[in-house]
């Protein structure tokens, strides 16, 4: 240990914690002894995902690393601790708290500031910026604990992290507003005709986009808000400001100790991410690379491995990085390529503009046409991958380039897998190419999860995963081994082909299915696939004789079992509404027997730590008091969260809880791949959350609007705006729709949010497919969901009536007691499974 060299990282963000990470695994690693030094108390989260934060993330979710498994890999992690001063001629540097630490080698990567405009008032104690977590808590502590009353928020800057602020502002649920310096949005990455679009489809959602706009003063009136004075003599009176107007580099490190920095700010590297003193590194957005900074972090990342490389013995070199960008901002698509403004000589440009759909798609070409140059993409980025391709790898262009772009073109090739070399990057964010997946294949790499594991492609923004996919199946099929897209050895197809099966020849029974289009006896996969198929299309009871044997545990017992082995009940509490009665009713039965009780996330009640054979007891006394199962065991219909809508709230438009009620008992029974949730709010300012939901249902004015597919879980995603202004017939007809098609065409345990991405167009083509009828189901969902809803029935309920069905519900088969190793403690007044070690020492002392 004490032979090994000293290696400081002074920053603790994405590209401090990349280098870390990639020199951990280089070869000169166990020659170095790495310390980190951050100055934030949490360690390296994703920046990029930041907007997550309000979408029901935490730091966990979005942690890159953290001090114990920096421990793991030998890294010593100095977290919530300040650089006050480096002395290059010791090579040592002082920390905040006194503690000296001596460097033989030592990285740059502090990153940026947030940039605030000097403008008179800027400090007020209600202005932000968006940069870390804890500003993000700030901004949202500021939102809630308003003293007016009043809910404004203003973003000051229109560029790619003002939007994404914006966003995080409106579903705080402020009205939101932003202000831009420049004639449009996103001055840098796209031309007037894209900002006009982009700014329409913004302004369409609700959020008040101001450009050409500039901010003299910020004011603080008596009640504490603030209000903004613009050159043109306008005011705006905001309780939130958020500046993002851009950032500067943080060098005062580097100024302190005397290295050479630009004259705009940036400490100067060269190829090697070397600093004037060569026992220094910077990297990332501290870092000045020929007169550039670089504000994304795929550069930073590729400046670390080259100091990485370089730290190691060997060569290479960073010589720039693309800054194209595909982003989704406020649901939006945004897409920037290369030139995207045509300012190479002798560009030339191809326009598409369809103001009706709100799309806007441009190509740069070289004078010749033969190369791309540059795009831009609004409204609509599924040509983004291909444009990124032939840009990247200077692909040679169709004869006509505009095929590209226009809609249902037929000239336009499609840019498959083999036209791509090798040296295609496919993951920008961990530089990871084309030649490098092929690799992990001939290496032994045998699916997409073996290749991520290998190459690290798609473990970062996920934009590649679709490409990633695609060159992983054509490079397997190309070495000749079959890509199995069945749904398990037991039957050579896709969950949408059995479904189709089904339905077109009428098969009600596993049996039956297994017997014409499959083989064996069936497994974990398919048994339980099949009997979600059946009962998605015929809704018979899932305990039914031909059916139970399909269930897996939770739908066989109807509930869903702990890690003590011990059953949870879950009541249907439709839109959170609940008498006093049934609250009693509840509280009692969780009162005899003991039960552990807990308020979820959807606004129901969950009951733990009932023996199976105490289920039929207890869900007897709830359906007397008229409870019916909540589904909480199946992948079906959960719960519809609402807010107290128009009845109760002085902001509310409609009456979300009557609807959230409607539409829980229409949908309630209703199997699906995976479990859905709803939410309706009566208002934008969404205290429903409606949208991190599978349907999100928001109050306006004129009716309702619906946004779609949407999730939290281990990929959250933010739903879509599917529709505006609906009225309830139209609103519950789009969603019978949805849902049904959903249904019918999703893979096994796939949510909407996936499933939308899987689909060939987006939402576009759900679009037109719900909205337009395009593929002419609309009678035939119709009529299939009107099924579904007409033969709903408790299955609690069916169960208790059945004397057969509930001989399954009986902890020991051959007694009728309890388990007795089932052992229960006490904390905060209600019990909880014992550990380990308790149970042992009350078993032993009983």
């Amino acid at each position: 240990m004490s032979q090994r060299k000293d290696l400081i990282i002074i920053g603790n963000g994405m590209v401090g914690h990349h280098f870390a990470d990639s020199f951990r695994q280089s070869d000169a690693a166990d020659q170095w002894h790495i310390q980190i030094v951050g100055e934030e108390r949490l360690s390296a989260y994703d920046r990029v995902h930041l907007s997550d934060y309000f979408q029901g993330s935490d730091h966990s979710a979005l942690a890159l690393g953290t001090p114990q498994s920096y421990r793991a890999a030998g890294i010593s992690a100095h977290l919530g601790t300040r650089v006050e001063r480096i002395d290059r001629a010791s090579k040592t540097l002082v920390l905040n708290d006194g503690e000296e630490l001596s460097y033989d080698k030592l990285v740059l990567a502090t990153g940026s500031y947030p940039f605030v405009p000097p403008i008179p008032g800027h400090d007020a104690e209600r202005c932000f910026v968006y940069r870390t977590l804890d500003d993000l808590d700030a901004i949202r502590s500021a939102a809630t604990n308003r003293q007016t009353g009043d809910n404004v928020g203003v973003v000051i800057g229109g560029g790619l992290l003002g939007l994404e602020a914006a966003n995080a502002l409106r579903s705080l649920g402020l009205a939101t507003h932003v202000i831009e310096f420049a004639p449009r949005l996103m001055p840098v990455q796209l031309d007037d005709a894209a900002g006009s679009v982009l700014k329409h489809k913004i302004e369409a959602l609700g959020v008040q986009v101001h450009t050409d706009t500039a901010t003299d003063s910020i004011e603080t009136l008596a009640d504490g808000r603030l209000r903004l004075h613009f050159a043109s003599g306008d005011n705006l009176d905001t309780d939130v400001l958020v500046f993002s107007a851009g950032i500067r580099p943080r060098d005062e490190l580097a100024r302190q100790c005397g290295l050479d920095v630009g004259e705009r700010g940036g400490v100067r590297i060269n190829n090697h991410a070397q600093t004037s003193d060569p026992d220094i590194y910077a990297i990332g957005e501290v870092a000045l690379w020929d007169n550039r900074i670089f504000g994304l972090v795929a550069p930073g990342y590729r400046m670390a491995e080259a100091a990485v490389a370089h730290l190691g013995g060997g060569d290479s070199p960073f010589l720039g990085a693309d800054m194209s960008t595909k982003l989704k901002l406020l649901g939006v698509d945004v897409g920037s390529i290369g030139d995207a403004h045509g300012n190479s000589a002798g560009a030339i440009s191809f326009r598409y503009h369809n103001e009706a759909k709100g799309q806007y798609k441009k190509i740069v070409t070289s004078a010749d046409g033969k190369h791309l140059l540059g795009a831009i993409l609004v409204g609509d980025n599924s040509a983004y991958d291909s444009l990124l391709q032939y840009y990247l790898n200077d692909i040679a262009l169709p004869a006509e380039p505009d095929s590209l772009i226009l809609p249902n073109s037929t000239g336009a090739p499609a840019l498959g897998v083999d036209a791509l070399p090798d040296s295609a990057t496919i993951c920008s964010c961990m530089n990871v190419t084309k030649g490098a997946i092929v690799s992990a294949i001939d290496g032994g790499c045998c699916s997409v999860g073996d290749v991520k594991a290998e190459t690290r492609a798609n473990s970062s923004c996920g934009g590649c995963a679709a490409m990633l996919k695609n060159i992983v199946d054509a490079t397997l099929e190309a070495r000749g081994v079959e890509v199995d897209h069945s749904l398990c050895e037991h039957f050579a197809h896709t969950r949408q082909a059995l479904y189709h099966l089904v339905q077109v020849e009428g098969i009600k029974t596993f049996d039956d299915l297994i017997a014409k289009h499959g083989r064996g006896h069936g497994c974990d996969i398919c048994k339980p696939t099949v009997a979600s198929i059946l009962a998605s299309h015929w809704n018979e009871g899932v305990h039914e004789a031909p059916h139970v044997k399909l269930q897996d545990t939770n739908d066989t017992f109807l509930a869903n079992m702990q890690k003590d082995g011990t059953y949870s009940i879950v009541p249907r509490i439709a839109g959170g509404e609940i008498t006093p009665d049934k609250l009693l009713v509840i509280g009692q039965v969780a009162k005899d027997y003991r039960l552990y009780t807990k308020i979820t996330g959807g606004q129901r009640i969950d009951l733990f730590g009932a023996q199976l054979h105490q289920l039929p007891e207890i869900w007897q006394r709830l359906i007397d008091a008229g409870f019916e199962t909540g589904h909480a065991y199946g992948k079906a219909l959960r719960t519809v969260k609402s807010c107290v809508g128009s009845t109760w709230c002085r902001y509310g438009q409609q009456d979300s809880v009557g609807m959230a009620i409607l539409l829980e008992n229409r949908y309630k029974g209703l199997r699906a791949p995976h479990k859905i949730k709803f939410a309706v709010s009566g208002c934008t300012r969404e205290c429903a959350e409606a949208q991190s939901k599978d349907i999100g249902v928001i109050a306006t004015e004129n009716g309702w609007n619906l946004y779609v597919c949407g999730n939290g879980g281990m990929k959250p995603r933010h739903a879509d705006l599917f529709a505006t202004d609906l009225d309830d017939v139209t609103l519950i007809r789009t969603v019978d729709r949805l849902l049904m098609f959903y249904v019918r065409t999703a893979d096994r345990l796939q949510r909407t949010a996936r499933w939308l991405e899987s689909l060939d167009g987006g939402l576009d083509y759900l679009s037109d497919v719900i909205l337009n009828d395009s593929l002419g189901l609309g009678a035939e969902l119709d009529t299939q969901m009107a099924r579904v809803v007409d033969t709903y029935q408790c299955e609690w309920k069916a169960t208790l009536e059945d004397e057969q069905k509930l001989k399954r519900f009986r902890t020991f088969v051959n007694s009728p007691e309890s388990d007795d190793n089932v052992v229960f403690v006490e904390e905060r007044d209600q019990i909880r499974p014992a550990t380990a070690d308790e149970k042992q020492h009350i078993i032993a002392s009983a």
